[in-house]
């Protein structure tokens, strides 16, 4: 892992929503705006281009984990900014904070983490348990 990032450094991924972005279970569609299952994915993407940068190519990230405060809706056709701001790389895990807005409205915050780990361990980790 290489590391040419400080705390403070950011990255930007912009997001436009659709249909495929709104909240739907089994019993169907909830709301047609884009559900906090979607920004989450978007989120951790934003996180993971800091990964991108750091991985070697034996390397690959994994989510640690993921927080969000769903603050307003984002209808079909809005375009979400969410600007990814590194806090931390902690024992190569990279912890970010981020800030999810159409225009200046608030869309979403929360905080993302991801280990970079070598691709050799995580498959071992990853692999099926067998009995």
């Amino acid at each position: 892992m290489t590391n040419p990032f400080q705390p403070g450094d950011i990255k930007v991924y912009k997001k436009l929503v659709t249909a495929a972005d709104f909240a739907r279970f089994e019993d169907g569609l909830v709301h047609a705006v884009c559900s906090t299952f979607s920004l989450a994915q978007a989120a951790e993407w934003a996180g993971r281009l800091f990964v991108l940068d750091m991985k070697e190519k034996d390397e690959e990230g994994v989510g640690t984990f993921l927080t969000i405060n769903h603050k307003s809706p984002a209808f079909e056709g809005e375009n979400v900014t969410i600007v990814a701001t590194l806090k931390a790389v902690n024992d190569h895990e990279v912890i970010c904070s981020y800030k999810a807005r159409v225009g200046d409205r608030l869309i979403a915050d929360g905080e993302t983490g991801q280990k970079i780990l070598k691709k050799e361990k995580l498959a071992k980790v990853l692999a099926p348990k067998t009995a």
